[in-house]
């Protein structure tokens, strides 16, 4: 009996323990290094039961034998794996999909196939190549809808970028920048040629451009512009990894504006001026152009290093410098950065924390750009120097007293040599972001992010007695000013996170923001102390942005999307009545192909159809305190009598107390594609972007303000426009892959509410001239000429325009809007083949439909400038075209002079080879020769048709650049 009893007791017992609960212990590793991984997240399937691996990849539940354990981690696909004992140890593999698909949105991350609004992310990978210096150049040409053109050939020139079309009339339309988490500023120090030269582009690890209000609107007030979000590099691995890279880059100057040379010259005054001017010219044979302008020489080295400490700390830290010389003698860029990263992960995967510091040194010599205009202007009959010049031996022309004649070009090459103009600039932005993951609720987590962002600039400018100067008591100057900005930051917010039964996705975002601005700046000028006036200027202002903020993602079946956001801000610089702006956004998306339809199709992988709507403000660029009655001191020697005493005033400045946000709204529809396993994937968008309340300087009535000129909230502008963009590849076999990358862009812009026009464009010749108008009806910035009249042979009569209303007479009635300067088209094709050890890449791009005014040849080839004011002064060759004789406003606004600048550029060709197992297989490295600028297409006839505002003068001409380079991986 007791046996019986004792084997139905052992029968009861064995199922109770084979299925009772029990601590799994595990570890969870790389299989591709052997490396633990941290993080991880391990949850019982179906439930929310879970935990994270910690630093040394090891975790331990509870869990019944038989019950099926989730491992998941951003970067590895995910495993499940059935608990059959107390011990579990687990590898996750890669998932290179899932890496490119990550996709920086704000304040968190997303993956490509949940994201719902309009966003295009590049990463290194696809980066531009080519000696690269500023950040923004790595994805000119690789985004639909983003047009990106430098400012001119100077090294670290500045770069304008407009996403969708001109968004503000007088505001910035640049987008908002942010960095690893940190938005930039709106404005720069002074000394400093672009706000991103902060940044070695060798650390950037990925840019994504959020370009529709459902994807911006996260970022309120400051992105009604389109946003960029830089990611930096960041510590990966286990074991330290080492990279160098170096380069040596030539820069040739292409062209030169089209000028007569000396004999040329010489013919023209011979056959129009009088014995006096005949008199005046020289013996020599002088190429200006040719002795402002050099070959330019570059250098850039970079080193990082990337790895682990102690198995729980990611790290990554590099060091750069760059020096490269710009084609204009005198001009030098050189910038050295240091970088670390850190994220050690703490509490089992729990506590997460980076930290990011970035630091620069920047030493810019500017070349003297005055020179650049000159050397158009001076007489190419005259040599350099003359012995007998008052002004350091350089050929001057001299009035009666014997200093420069006011009205005569200076010497380009003293205005080169004579002028120093140098400024240092320091930047540090610095962060630090802490992520718990709360333990007793696990699907919250809290995330705190402060920042700084501060920079500080020192520049002089020395210009020595033997400058030529029409001064009587010239004897020098000295100019001096030192700027500093800080801008802090902190962010705090909550990230609530849950998946529901493998169906239901929840991903919620609320938080809070304050990011204030400082600037304090002073300058010193020697000519104002020495004329008796203030030489001191200091200038001091601050602004706050304070915002609160909240995302809704919702998935369900991982079909359908939906995302709502809202974002309140409120701007130090609008009055307390105005200050809050309230900026709301909506979107949906579904993903046809996750439809039981699509399900087995061997063609489409990926197929999404977006919409999406959103609201965002803008008042980048707008100056502190327009909205408050403020007092300038007048000048020290200009003071008012009161009685037998003198006294200073204080003059009230404009304001405008009703000024309001600009609110852009967007409407955005779109298709993400992805076939033959993404061997072909690319998107197309159509978008609606409406902006009101636009801010302009306008004029105002007498005696209502106490200036003629506000800034005013004005009217309303639209963009519409179709992006398309694709990428390819046609063959991938093991030894040879193929890569094409197009997209296309079509935009029409137009002020759809205006009450009063607005002139703009100011240009050279004549006084107060401006050549762009706004408009309503017309494109912001079209360029407002008079209709030229042609003879037989199709050459400009001059001051013979159309009269276009009739009245026998010729005055600004008979202008007519013309054209504008921006692209209606924009395109970008780049490929790639790489075959074995050998890669090759070509990147180009195209603009259609833009014009510009050629100012230098309305201004500057008129014939009786060659022998007017008692000097000679060098022509534009257009003179040999037009044979127009005087400068007028009919001439100088002529619609002749308006032309269609679109054009076709190769902007790079690189060839690569890769030795991959050098010394012993312990080195990588890879050698390299580029040419950048490769050429230009374009019936426009002045130096470059590429001109951001579409006014061509005095332009730093893009050089020719031929780059050899090594980069080292052990």
């Amino acid at each position: 009996m007791k046996l019986i009893q004792t084997i139905k007791l052992l029968a009861f017992l064995i199922p109770l323990g084979a299925f009772s609960q029990q601590v799994v212990n595990g570890t969870v590793t790389d299989a591709g290094t052997g490396s633990p991984i941290p993080g991880v997240n391990v949850v019982i399937k179906g439930t929310t039961q879970g935990t994270s691996t910690d630093f040394d990849g090891n975790f331990q539940l509870e869990a019944d034998n038989g019950t099926f354990l989730q491992f998941s981690y951003i970067g590895f696909t995910t495993q499940e794996v059935a608990v059959s004992g107390p011990t579990m140890n687990v590898t996750l593999k890669e998932d290179a999909e899932q890496l490119e698909a990550v996709v920086v949105i704000g304040y968190g991350t997303v993956s490509q196939k949940d994201v719902t609004g309009a966003v295009d992310q590049v990463t290194s990978e696809d980066f531009n190549k080519g000696p690269i210096v500023s950040a923004q150049q790595l994805i000119q040409g690789k985004v639909a809808g983003v047009s990106i053109s430098s400012g001119g050939g100077a090294p670290g020139e500045g770069q304008n970028i407009v996403i969708r079309g001109q968004g503000s009339l007088s505001l910035s339309s640049n987008p908002l920048y942010v960095v690893d988490g940190i938005p930039l500023a709106d404005s720069d120090v002074g000394g400093s040629r672009n706000p991103l030269n902060f940044i070695n582009p060798n650390d950037i690890e990925s840019m994504t451009v959020l370009k529709d209000a459902s994807a911006t609107a996260i970022y309120g007030a400051r992105a009604a512009n389109g946003v960029i979000m830089v990611t930096t590099k960041k510590g990966k691995g286990k074991e330290f990894k080492f990279n160098y890279s170096g380069s040596t880059t030539v820069y040739d100057p292409t062209d030169y504006v089209d000028v007569m040379n000396a004999d040329q010259f010489r013919t023209l005054i011979n056959n129009t001026g009088d014995q006096a001017a005949i008199d005046r010219l020289g013996n020599s044979n002088t190429n200006w152009q040719d002795q402002i302008y050099r070959q330019a020489i570059g250098f850039e080295h970079n080193f990082s290093t990337t790895g682990n400490i102690k198995g729980f700390m990611p790290v990554r830290a590099s060091l750069g410098y760059t020096d490269q010389d710009g084609v204009l003698k005198g001009d030098n860029f050189s910038r050295t950065t240091g970088s670390l990263n850190l994220r050690p992960i703490l509490l089992d995967g729990h506590l997460k924390i980076e930290l990011n510091g970035r630091g620069s040194y920047t030493e810019n010599a500017f070349g003297n750009r005055d020179a650049i205009g000159s050397a158009v202007d001076f007489d190419p009959t005259q040599s350099i120097y003359d012995a007998n010049s008052p002004f350091g031996n350089y050929f001057t022309w001299l009035n009666s007293t014997g200093g420069q004649n006011s009205l005569a070009p200076t010497n380009p090459v003293a205005l080169i040599n004579l002028k120093d103009d140098t400024a240092e600039v320091r930047r540090l932005i610095a962060n630090a972001k802490v992520d718990y993951q709360l333990h007793f609720f696990p699907d919250l987590t809290a995330t705190v992010n402060i920042g700084i962002d501060k920079s500080n600039s020192n520049g002089r400018t020395i210009i020595p007695i033997e400058m030529p100067s029409s001064k009587n008591e010239w004897n020098g100057s000295l100019g001096t000013y030192s700027n500093k900005s800080t801008n802090k930051l902190f962010d705090a917010y909550l990230t609530y996170t849950k998946d529901i039964n493998d169906i239901h996705s929840i991903n919620a975002v609320a938080g809070y923001s304050y990011q204030s601005f400082e600037f304090d700046n002073d300058s010193y000028n020697s000519e104002e102390e020495e004329a008796g006036n203030d030489f001191i200027f200091i200038d001091k202002w601050e602004s706050v942005l304070l915002s609160y903020f909240g995302r809704l993602n919702y998935s369900f079946d991982d079909r359908y999307l939906f995302t709502a956001t809202l974002r309140a801000d409120a701007s130090s610089k609008l009055n307390p009545d105005d200050r809050w702006g309230y900026f709301p956004s909506f979107a949906f998306a579904w993903n046809i192909n996750n439809e039981q339809f699509l399900e087995d199709s061997k063609v489409i992988n990926n197929l999404k159809f977006r919409i999406g709507y959103g609201e965002i403000g803008n008042v980048s660029g707008l100056g502190d305190y327009l909205y408050l009655t403020r007092y300038t001191q007048s000048q020290s020697n200009a003071n008012y009598q009161l009685g037998d005493g003198y006294y200073q005033t204080y003059r009230p400045e404009a304001y405008n107390e009703n000024l309001r946000w600009e609110v852009g709204n967007t409407l955005n529809a779109g298709i993400d594609f992805g076939l033959f396993d993404n061997r072909i994937s690319g998107s197309v968008n159509a978008y609606i972007k409406k902006t009101n309340d636009l801010i302009s300087r306008v004029t105002v009535d007498p005696f209502t303000n106490f200036s003629n000129a506000i800034d005013k909230n004005i009217g309303d502008m639209e963009n519409r426009g179709i992006e398309f963009e694709i990428n390819a590849t046609p063959v991938q076999t093991e030894d040879f892959t193929w890569n094409i990358g197009y997209n296309i862009s079509i935009n029409d812009n137009e002020l759809t509410n205006l009450p009063d026009e607005v002139e703009v464009g100011g240009i050279n010749g004549g006084t107060g001239n401006n050549i762009q108008l706004h408009k309503e009806g017309y494109a912001p910035y079209s360029f407002w000429v008079y209709k030229q009249v042609y003879d037989e042979q199709n050459r400009p009569i001059e001051g013979a325009v159309v009269d276009r209303n009739g009245d026998n007479q010729i005055n600004n009635e008979d202008r007519y809007l013309y054209k504008d300067p921006f692209a209606d088209i924009i395109m970008g094709f780049n490929t790639s083949v790489n075959y074995k050890n050998w890669d090759l890449s070509v990147a180009t791009r195209a603009n259609l439909g833009n014009y510009a005014y050629n100012n230098m040849a309305s201004s500057k080839s008129y014939g009786l400038r060659a022998s007017e004011n008692s000097i000679l002064t060098n022509l534009h060759t257009d003179h040999f075209d037009t044979g127009f004789r005087t400068l007028t406003e009919v001439n100088l606004q002529s619609d002749y002079y308006v032309q269609d600048a679109s054009f076709f550029k190769v902007d790079n060709i690189t060839l690569g080879y890769t030795l991959n197992d050098f010394i012993n297989g312990d080195l990588r490295m890879r050698l390299y020769g580029s040419v950048q600028n490769v050429l230009t297409i374009t019936d426009y006839d002045g130096l470059d048709p590429e001109i951001y505002g579409g006014i061509d003068n005095n332009f730093y001409p893009r050089p020719r650049s031929f780059v050899f380079g090594v980069n080292l991986d052990f």
